[in-house]
C-alpha cells in the first residue's frame, strides 16, 4: 500500500512538472517612463526580415490582438496615422536578434511600415515564441514588447487553435497598458 501511495505521489508530481513545461509563459518589457494613457489609436505594421506566419494564421492572430486591444480602449486606426504602431514576429530556432522598426521607416499603403531592419539589442529567443511590439507612432520608438511562448499551436484543429491563441494573447496583454512609474 505504501508503494502505491509513493507511486501516485510521484506520478502526480511528474504530471505537474510536465504541465508547467507545456504551459504558456508571457514576458513583457516596456518603457517605464512612457505614459500609455496618451495612446488611443493603433495600426498594424510589418517588420522586414521578421519571421511571419502564414496569411490565415496571421489574420487570426491580428484579429485576436485587435479584440484584446479594444478591451483596453484602443481603437484601430482607419488611416496611416496612429498613436501606436503594432507589429508581430515569430522567433526562429536559434535566433539571437529580433527585428526592430527603424527610425527612418516609411509608411506603405495597406501593409503599414515597409522599411525595417534588425535592431541593436540582442535577446535570446526560443522556437515558437510570439513577439508583439508596440512603437510610438510619432517617433517610432519601441515602447512595449511582449513575448509569449507556445502561443501558436500549429497542429491543432481550428477551434482548438483559436482557443489556444485567445488564451495566449489575453495572457500577453493582461497588464497592458502598464502604469507609468517615476
Amino acid at each position: 500500500m505504501l508503494k502505491l501511495a509513493r507511486f501516485l505521489i510521484l506520478a502526480f508530481c511528474c504530471g505537474l512538472g510536465a504541465a508547467r513545461l507545456c504551459a504558456q509563459s508571457a514576458h513583457v518589457t516596456y518603457d517605464k517612463k512612457a505614459d500609455f494613457n496618451q495612446y488611443k489609436t493603433y495600426k498594424w505594421v510589418s517588420l522586414n526580415d521578421a519571421q511571419q506566419l502564414d496569411d490565415l494564421t496571421a489574420e487570426q492572430l491580428m484579429a485576436t490582438v485587435d479584440v484584446e486591444l479594444a478591451k483596453k480602449s484602443l481603437t484601430k486606426s482607419k488611416t496611416d496615422k496612429a498613436d501606436l504602431l503594432v507589429a508581430y514576429q515569430i522567433a526562429r530556432p536559434g535566433q539571437k536578434q529580433l527585428s526592430h522598426l527603424t527610425a527612418g521607416a516609411s509608411y506603405g499603403s495597406a501593409a503599414g511600415v515597409n522599411s525595417a531592419t534588425a535592431g541593436a539589442s540582442s535577446t535570446t529567443v526560443h522556437t515558437g515564441e510570439l513577439v508583439v511590439d508596440m512603437y510610438d507612432g510619432a517617433n517610432q520608438r519601441l515602447l512595449w514588447r511582449g513575448v509569449e511562448s507556445k502561443a501558436i499551436e500549429a497542429d491543432a484543429k481550428p477551434a482548438a487553435k483559436q482557443k489556444h491563441l485567445d488564451k495566449a494573447v489575453a495572457k500577453l496583454l493582461k497588464d497592458f497598458p502598464p502604469q507609468k512609474t517615476r
